[in-house]
């Protein structure tokens, strides 16, 4: 029978990561990057790292060529392709510390290779259950496109039951080839004494085209980090995401979109709709570098306050270092109008039923641009679940 084991890099890449944890400071208030945040949800005293790991993936028929398998399976079995794409981006966006921490203990998640002119039809699902009191899950997803491929790969977080309060620290690395197709997905809907912080770093090579979609419904308070860097002509990146924050949960969104080369595109579309006295942050920068012309990048950030006691803070920003560039940003915070139940009303629905409606479509606009059949139904159900526990 044959043995396997870990690669000498990658156990010394973890040793690296571990020293690094211990000399990085914890952030704070005072750092750009943790500006509106809560600092208190930073306190993991007593928290130690998963013993072992709750998987299942629901893995279509695969076309030949195509790798697919558990990232620590992965590591083992393809050791120098995963050495070449895992984490060799920064975290800039504020979680160094933690994806040191991540990086220094990770052993679980998925790993899917597609090479070129592959397109595989279905999307490939992996749900992550966290159990145990105060145990900190480290899942990592490594997806990467080769030239002129295709593939939809969907991460759903939920916790074994409702009362342990556990902690999950997750990274994914999509990394899109030239020409190719990559559509990620994560559905967070974690019990509500846990905690997540998740950090997504995508990569769009030329004539490219990356979406990365987040859903949050769960969770006492989720952090989400999601950079996007177009290295390639013609690279096109999607940044979607859907909250549905209640009670006191708080969710803490921070984007960068980086335009490294011309003729690139991106857009960022996120929905909150906040109940009670929930909260949330979006911090949202667009970077054209020097020399990235015919850039077109949009950055949008909607907040539906359904309650006067919520809150919402929006700060979006442009730093633009070329010329021949279509760039925006903005944020709206609103309310439902009274003209709007009043239309909904005088069709013989409920106020409640006409508050749930609006908000379902206020969300739906992200959701549609997912662009596949079955993720979309599986995001809508979790929708939908959101608001009937409301």
């Amino acid at each position: 029978m044959m043995t396997t084991t870990t690669p000498a890099w990658f156990e010394e890449s973890q040793q690296r990561a571990l020293a690094e944890y211990d000399a990085l400071a914890m952030p704070s208030r005072k750092d750009e990057t943790w500006r509106f945040g809560n600092m208190k949800q930073l306190n993991f005293e007593g928290y130690t790292p998963e013993v072992s790991s709750d998987l299942s993936y629901n893995i279509p028929e695969l076309p030949e060529g195509v790798i697919c398998m558990p990232f620590e399976e992965a590591v083992e079995q393809h050791g120098e392709l995963v050495q070449q794409y895992f984490m060799r981006r920064e975290a800039r966006l504020g979680s160094a510390k933690f994806t040191a921490l991540h990086k220094a203990n990770v052993k679980s998640g998925l790993f899917v290779y597609v090479p070129d002119n592959v397109k595989v039809e279905q999307p490939i699902e992996v749900s992550h259950v966290i159990s145990g009191a105060k145990q900190i899950a480290f899942p990592h997803t490594l997806i990467v496109t080769g030239k002129n491929a295709e593939v939809s790969v969907l991460d759903r977080f939920a916790s074994a039951n409702e009362v342990d309060a556990g902690l999950c620290i997750a990274v994914n690395d999509l990394i899109a080839g030239d020409g190719s197709k990559l559509s990620y997905c994560a559905i967070q809907e974690l019990n509500l004494q846990s905690r997540m912080i998740q950090v997504n770093a995508t990569e769009v090579g030329r004539d490219a085209h990356a979406s990365a979609f987040t859903l949050n419904t769960g969770a006492q308070w989720a952090r989400n980090e999601a950079i996007s860097l177009m290295t390639g002509e013609g690279a096109h990146s999607d940044m979607l995401a859907c909250s549905i924050p209640s009670g006191t949960q708080q969710y803490d969104q921070r984007t960068y979109q980086h335009h490294a080369a011309p003729h690139t595109n991106s857009d960022l579309l996120y929905k909150n709709t906040l109940y009670g006295t929930s909260r949330t942050v979006f911090s949202g920068l667009i970077l054209v570098d020097e020399g990235a012309h015919y850039t077109d990048a949009y950055q949008t950030c909607r907040n539906l306050m359904m309650e006067d006691t919520a809150e919402s803070n929006s700060m979006p920003g442009l730093e633009i270092n070329a010329d021949q560039v279509k760039c925006s940003h903005g944020s709206t915070s609103a309310s439902i109008s009274d003209e709007e139940i009043f239309y909904l009303r005088a069709r013989g629905i409920a106020p409640h039923q006409a508050r749930r409606l609006i908000a379902n479509g206020f969300s739906i606009e992200a959701v549609e641009r997912i662009g596949n059949d079955r993720i979309e139904e599986l995001v809508v159900e979790a929708i939908d679940r959101k608001f009937a526990s409301i």
